[in-house]
């Protein structure tokens, strides 16, 4: 992209709301669902990044706890251009249907310095980070810079060693397993929340998870330094409409440097909001892609 570039929103209208008044609206009662926890020093989230009628409420159980101004480096997969490695946005902003939000020029040079490249191919069409932004627009609206980056097939430790070189908020966007059926993606799912809250990169399989790499780069960290892995919420799409034969797993979790929470079950129920609520989501939200 050239100076001043702004990234457009490409999956408005798909994935959540093209209109910004019912984006908002859908994106708020989604946090208003969501269950309050207190929010000690945290330091990092994970949140899903399906369409908001599928995986909104578990994303929500994250982004409640973000802080009302925020740096914030958002880390996910590239699903459509093969990538190694990771590539920061060139863009000054990124634009959705609430506005638009600056890219932090000192932390994409800092995320050059520690081994990223400029290359927005893999930001051009992929929804990962973009459908995180209208929450964080929403849950911070003291003020909000971002550096999107595409995480690529990278070891832990290099995504731990970006991480330690930006003083920022870190948001991990990824899915759980996809297209088993409903009782065996519990099963897997729970078992990649236990390897998460345990801290254990080496346990999260290459098909746990979408985001597999950002992910256990931020579990790397966390070990690294001995910071506290809460699961805040673990469901599949069947919990939000979906079928039963074909499902994908979503999880939210919270990396901080004290225990706020009891750690939730991680059999695959759901827990920060209940599957009732859940087939209740807020009108507006869209059906969109699980």
């Amino acid at each position: 992209m050239n100076p001043g570039d702004v990234r457009p929103p490409v999956v408005a209208g798909l994935f959540y709301p093209e209109d910004p008044s019912e984006l908002a609206g859908a994106v708020d009662a989604l946090l208003d669902l969501a269950e309050p926890r207190p929010a000690a020093d945290v330091r990092a989230l994970v949140a899903p990044h399906a369409g908001y009628t599928f995986s909104g409420p578990v994303a929500a159980s994250a982004f409640l706890l973000a802080p009302r101004a925020a740096r914030v480096v958002l880390l996910g997969p590239s699903h459509f251009v093969p990538l190694d490695g990771l590539a920061v946005s060139g863009a000054d902003a990124w634009a959705t249907p609430l506005g638009k939000v600056p890219v932090a020029d000192d932390l994409r040079e800092a995320a050059l310095v520690a081994g990223a490249v400029v290359d927005d191919a893999p930001h051009a069409r992929d929804h990962a980070l973009e459908v995180e932004l209208p929450f964080l627009q929403r849950a911070c609206p003291d003020g909000l810079e971002v550096l999107p980056v595409a995480v690529g097939h990278t070891r832990p430790e290099q995504v731990a060693a970006l991480i330690e070189a930006l003083d920022a908020f870190v948001v991990v966007s990824t899915d759980l397993s996809h297209y088993l059926d409903d009782a065996r993606a519990r099963q897997v799912d729970g078992e990649t929340a236990e390897a998460i809250v345990r801290r254990d990169p080496g346990a999260i399989g290459d098909d746990a998870a979408c985001g597999v790499f950002a992910l256990r780069g931020l579990v790397e960290h966390a070990r690294k330094r001995d910071l506290e892995v809460e699961l805040l919420d673990l469901c599949t799409s069947a919990d939000t409409g979906g079928g039963p034969e074909r499902v994908v797993g979503y999880g939210a979790f919270a990396v901080s440097s004290l225990s706020r929470h009891p750690v939730s079950d991680t059999s695959g129920s759901a827990s920060a909001v209940s599957i009732d609520e859940r087939a209740n989501v807020p009108e507006g939200v869209g059906l969109f892609e699980p």
